[in-house]
């Protein structure tokens, strides 16, 4: 996991958040609400097909407005548990959460660390298999 996550503030623009991914040199970004709680997630893919190619503004459309896949798993849940989260939602990166704060952020490379290569081949064709 990554620990520490930042988050891009809802209300920030796209702009804002493709510097924090290029600063930080990620591809998502949680996206936390004025209450400091996950909304969503975004990704470098998010930005550039709903934002970009249909020609919006990266300064006036705010992260929020892209926040999507509300998926995470609890800072207490084990390697599988998270595989399992990641397969079924066909996702490579899943925010952490601990007493309802994001703590970190967990991708398909931190993972492929733990695994031994049978499980790391499973995980894979789960997450490929539908595109």
């Amino acid at each position: 996991m990554h620990q520490g996550a930042q988050c891009v503030g809802e209300h920030e623009s796209l702009r804002t958040a493709a510097r924090m991914m290029r600063d930080m040199s990620v591809g998502a970004l949680p996206i936390c609400g004025d209450d400091d709680r996950l909304k969503g997630i975004i990704t470098d893919r998010d930005i550039v097909i709903k934002c970009c190619a249909e020609g919006k503004d990266l300064d006036r459309t705010e992260a929020g407005e892209l926040a999507a896949g509300l998926v995470w798993v609890e800072a207490h849940s084990s390697i599988e548990e998270a595989l399992a989260t990641m397969a079924k939602h066909q996702i490579k990166r899943v925010p952490v959460i601990d007493e309802r704060r994001i703590v970190g952020m967990v991708s398909e490379a931190d993972l492929a660390k733990e695994l031994p290569d049978n499980k790391l081949a499973e995980f894979v064709h789960r997450v490929y298999a539908h595109g």
